[in-house]
């Protein structure tokens, strides 16, 4: 009888999430709290994150995706991260290979695998980011002020997340140069 005990509580272990890591969907995807449920209109959703006085971030992720899962129970989960995500970003989440319509600020309609064709989205995670309005119908890729492909370290994502709100992306100072300047200042420290 222990050692049935022992087995089923060694099962619970491995099947259990991190601790501090998100639950996740029926779709495969983790779910934090942060995340958004939206119908996918890039401009409604853009409208009401503008609204809310929060910037609009989509990230693209897949089932399986072992970055992904890198970034869900090992970056997001700082308590800063999840704290600064939270309070400056309105996140929408789309599924590489996903068959929800999504609406381009253009007005084009089609599923959220064949939006990732159209945005040149082909690697997981990618977080797209957009300013407060977006001029014209372009489409989402054009929109974005930044684009970052990839699992990134703590460090680099919270830069990143902090350079996006102070707009670097309008500056002189390309975002290599801000991470390296604040790699520097926090050794410094």
């Amino acid at each position: 009888m222990r050692l049935k005990t022992l087995i089923a509580a060694a099962a619970l272990a491995l099947a259990a999430p991190p601790a501090g890591a998100a639950p996740m969907g029926d779709d495969g995807l983790h779910k934090p709290d942060w995340l958004r449920e939206t119908f996918k209109d890039m401009a409604m959703d853009l409208e009401e994150a503008t609204a809310e006085g929060k910037r609009l971030m989509v990230i693209w992720e897949q089932r399986g995706c072992i970055y992904c899962k890198q970034m869900h129970e090992e970056v997001f989960p700082v308590p800063e991260i999840d704290a600064l995500i939270e309070e400056n970003y309105f996140v929408v989440q789309m599924n590489l290979f996903g068959d929800v319509e999504v609406v381009d600020f253009d007005g084009t309609a089609m599923s959220e695998k064949a939006m990732a064709r159209r945005w040149g989205v082909v690697f997981t995670p990618t977080m797209m980011f957009f300013p407060e309005t977006v001029e014209g119908t372009p489409k989402a890729s054009e929109a974005a002020v930044v684009t970052m492909p990839g699992a990134f370290a703590k460090g680099t994502t919270k830069n990143l997340l902090t350079w996006v709100l102070e707009k670097g992306y309008e500056g002189e100072e390309h975002f290599q140069k801000y991470h390296a300047r604040k790699l520097m200042e926090s050794q410094q420290n």
